[in-house]
């Protein structure tokens, strides 16, 4: 982890740290020597992973903002501020729009967008106080390659994480002066456990079709590329990067 070593006096607050990126991220991080939150809805899956990391398990679902604000309070109670924040927690639910499946779009929505915001909102103070203090400070959110390439049935997923993608690029215009990094990572196929929430079989089978031609990114590729990004030197933001599988378009 050498090249990562000036990672190591880092605080960080990890979103959707229960599975795929979000954990790939945390064990990361904290082989790098960082001391990390990890933020999500699935108790069982932090403690083992805190275990693990000697990482901070925080319960909290991020569509709830009453569970956010109480998260907050519990890292800087037990951590102190945070100088890093990934969101990684996100949910993919594809469906042809005619299908009229309200509730997965308020859940995408909540979460990919929504919930992302509630993050940002409760630990902005943080990130623009390490800057202030001379410090790297970095704003890493986790969109997808779905925000610019469309996809059949993907319109709602696509626009959650279009959105996410303009979100991070207007921050920079907001915290950039304040010497905060904000960071908008876009992968392609990865394998995590977004396609197992898939409820339509034939999409489902659609997907496993494209892991079987393409060969997936793993979440471990998604955090290194997170890792590299937030430990340049305080003056460099690599602002916007798209990770694909060699074989896909």
């Amino acid at each position: 982890m050498s090249e990562y070593a000036n990672l190591k006096d880092r605080t960080a607050l990890v979103t959707g740290a229960a599975s795929g990126m979000g954990a790939a991220t945390a064990e990361l991080l904290a082989a790098a020597g960082a001391r990390v939150a990890l933020l999500a809805r699935r108790r069982d899956r932090l403690e083992q992973l805190a275990a693990a990391t000697g990482g901070l398990p925080v319960v909290a679902d991020i569509t709830d903002p009453g569970a956010v604000a109480a998260a907050v309070r519990t890292v800087h109670e037990a951590v102190g501020p945070v100088d890093l924040v990934v969101n990684a927690a996100g949910v993919m639910l594809p469906n042809p729009l005619d299908a009229g499946r309200e509730d997965e779009w308020v859940r995408m929505i909540d979460t990919n967008l929504t919930g992302a915001l509630r993050i940002i909102r409760g630990f902005g103070p943080d990130l623009v106080a390490a800057a202030a203090a001379g410090r790297p400070a970095d704003l890493v959110n986790v969109s997808s390659i779905g925000a610019h390439v469309t996809f059949p049935a993907y319109a709602v997923y696509g626009a959650t994480k279009a959105a996410l993608t303009h979100l991070s690029a207007t921050l920079r215009t907001e915290l950039g002066p304040r010497d905060v990094r904000v960071t908008n990572i876009e992968p392609g196929l990865t394998d995590t456990e977004l396609g197992g929430h898939i409820d339509n079989p034939e999409l489902s089978g659609q997907l496993a079709g494209m892991f079987g031609a393409i060969g997936p990114l793993a979440a471990a590729d998604v955090a290194d590329l997170i890792a590299y990004a937030v430990s340049r030197p305080r003056h460099v933001n690599l602002r916007q990067l798209v990770v694909l599988p060699t074989r896909q378009a």
